[in-house]
């Protein structure tokens, strides 16, 4: 039995509007934001099977992924 692709979610932070956007290479028309990573995941459980549908992507009835998130950040040292 062959095992289905997993599909790559990339999530970046945009510090200015304070959420997490979504966008892949592998869901034609994928791009979505929320305010956290879970509430993002929830979102995306629900656009992939239907942007794969609406682009007449062939598959499985259930679409694995995988959501790599990144965040830049600073951190401050407190010298004594």
């Amino acid at each position: 039995m062959e095992s289905e692709k997993v599909l790559l979610v990339r999530a970046l932070w945009d510090d200015a509007a304070r959420v997490w956007v979504a966008t892949s290479d592998d869901v034609p028309g994928l791009a979505t934001e929320a305010d956290t990573v879970d509430a993002l995941v929830k979102k995306l459980q629900v656009m992939i099977p239907e942007l794969l549908d609406a682009n007449g992507c062939a598959g499985a009835d259930e679409v694995s992924f995988k959501l790599l998130s990144e965040c830049n950040a600073i951190a401050h040292r407190h010298v004594a």
